[in-house]
């Protein structure tokens, strides 16, 4: 069946749900499969709507400049990824044989009907993020930080280091995709990304809190921010 589209709620709510226990489309490492699908998609979907793939979207941004670089087959279209994956054939003789109607469901699910539960819960954010954007609620006021932790040496445990800011946790809080970045001599930074409430969480304390684990870190730098 693979991905249907990344415009509509049914569309961007199956690339959601796939990325709840995946970091990549396909795979543990970045792919052609995250390029065509990140290309597909207009902008970042809505984080109060779509975290997993809020996530996974400024993940793969990070990776823009070096699309080119990364394995597979560009030239697969989107649609080929997903559940239950196959290829898209032009051809009916070469289509894989159809299913009955009633084993076909936009959610991987073999009911025809999705659960009422996961539908009313759906709709309850859809109007919740709704009233902000009508200016009812008025949202606070968010960042999204890149930081950069960088370690004494190449001897550095750099699971310990990354398990230990991990461990940090703020109301206003959130951590997201995080990866080690070879600076050279043999020695590699952690990169990560986070989205903290403005008026939570100060980044000053917040770096002073990462830097008081004298015994992996030596300093921290935040490498962009931007308002969400």
């Amino acid at each position: 069946m693979g991905f249907t589209d990344f415009v509509s709620d049914s569309g961007l709510t199956l690339l959601n749900n796939w990325l709840k226990t995946r970091s990549y489309i396909t795979g543990y490492t970045p792919s052609q499969a995250d390029v065509v699908s990140f290309k597909s998609i207009d902008k970042a979907p809505p984080v109060e709507l779509y975290p997993h793939a809020y996530r996974w979207y400024n993940h793969i941004k990070s990776y823009e400049a070096d699309f080119s670089t990364l394995p597979g087959d560009p030239s697969k279209p989107f649609n080929t990824y997903g559940p239950e994956e196959v290829a898209v054939t032009h051809n009916p003789k070469d289509a894989p044989a159809a299913e009955d109607d009633d084993e076909m469901d936009l959610f991987g699910s073999d009911e025809e009907e999705e659960d009422p539960e996961v539908v009313a819960e759906r709709e309850k954010r859809l109007a919740e993020y709704k009233k902000k954007k009508e200016g009812k609620t008025k949202p606070a006021a968010k960042s999204l930080v890149t930081l950069d932790v960088k370690p004494w040496d190449d001897e550095t445990d750099m699971n310990e280091l990354v398990k230990n800011v991990l461990a940090i946790e703020k109301d206003g809080l959130v951590w997201g995709a995080h990866k080690l970045q070879a600076v050279g001599f043999g020695i590699k930074k952690l990169q990560i990304n986070l989205v903290v409430e403005d008026e939570k969480v100060s980044l000053d304390e917040l770096q002073q809190q990462i830097e008081e684990d004298e015994d992996h870190v030596q300093s921290t730098d935040v490498v962009a921010m931007q308002k969400l």
